[in-house]
């Protein structure tokens, strides 16, 4: 696999590495020390952090609601942002998105509806959501002929950003018009990916679209991290997947990992986050450590 990882500082605020002694994580590493973040006096300007993939089933949504969950958990405003037709985001937060009849679409393609038209608040204090649904699979069509369509979502989110830390954007599992408007607005890209060998493959050709983006739309685009999803410690694959990972993006592998567990679906169903639904599951506190080490890597 031929990939040139971007540093995790780029763009990012630098935080010093130290390591917890003696504390092998999943990763197979020494855990990196994560403080507990701090309360915040104020709020905003939000990081922007587009969480893409160009393959389907990693995890993706998962991780965009229970990591959007974990931070909102620590004092922090998020604004959770569903860039996928399917509405997968929208449903996983118990919204009848089919009924809707404003959502992200308007907002791309309509000047006239603004973002407070559309937000939702949801049952998880200090987490909102633009919610979307199979409407948006028009919008790639209605904004090729718009001069400057890569910069739709971006337009559309600047009003806002003063009300939140943290705007996470769940991109559609391609890499279309959709999530470069993601990538072109975000100041990193948040990357979950399936421990398994054909998602390592995919990593390849998601990095060179990230560079492209950061080269001709958005210089200050970063890679924040990639989030290991559905590990399997007991596989030998798993494992091997795990190592390889490691070996070629190095410190950018979160040391949080998301293992595989029955309560993710169970959560879907419920519609809400684990946080609240199973908040004492390993699911629950895998994701609390991520939002530390998040928290951590953009001094937010």
């Amino acid at each position: 696999m031929s990939a040139t990882p971007s540093s995790p500082d780029e763009g990012e605020q630098a935080h010093t590495i130290s390591y917890d002694d003696n504390e092998l994580g999943p990763t197979g590493r020494p855990r990196r020390h994560v403080p507990e973040p701090q309360p915040l006096a104020s709020h905003g300007p939000a990081k922007i952090i587009a969480m893409c993939n160009q393959k389907g089933g990693v995890g993706k949504t998962t991780s965009t609601i229970n990591l959007g969950a974990a931070l909102a958990e620590q004092g922090r405003r998020v604004l959770l942002v569903d860039l996928d037709p399917q509405g997968a985001l929208s449903a996983g937060l118990g919204v009848a998105h089919h009924d809707l009849d404003l959502t992200v679409h308007n907002l791309l393609v309509e000047p006239r509806v603004s973002v407070d038209d559309v937000l939702m608040r949801t049952h998880v204090e200090n987490l909102d959501l633009l919610p979307s649904n199979i409407d948006l699979s028009a919008a790639e069509i209605q904004l090729v002929s718009e001069v400057g369509r890569e910069q739709a979502l971006g337009r559309t989110l600047y009003p806002v950003l003063d009300r939140y830390d943290y705007i996470l954007v769940d991109c559609q599992p391609s890499l279309g018009l959709l999530t470069v408007n993601a990538l072109a607005c975000a100041d990193s890209v948040l990357i979950p990916m399936e421990c398994e060998f054909f998602s390592l493959r995919g990593l390849a050709l998601l990095n060179d679209t990230v560079a492209k983006v950061r080269d001709r739309l958005n210089p200050k685009l970063a890679l924040a991290g990639i989030l290991v999803t559905m590990f399997d410690a007991r596989t030998l694959h798993g494992r091997e997947v795990m190592s390889r990972v490691v070996e070629v993006f190095g410190d950018l592998v979160y040391d949080s990992v998301i293992a595989r567990t029955v309560k993710f679906p169970e959560t879907s169903v419920a519609g809400e986050p684990i946080i609240t639904w199973a908040p004492k599951s390993g699911g629950a506190e895998a994701y609390r450590s991520l939002a530390r080490e998040v928290i951590h890597r953009t001094g937010r």
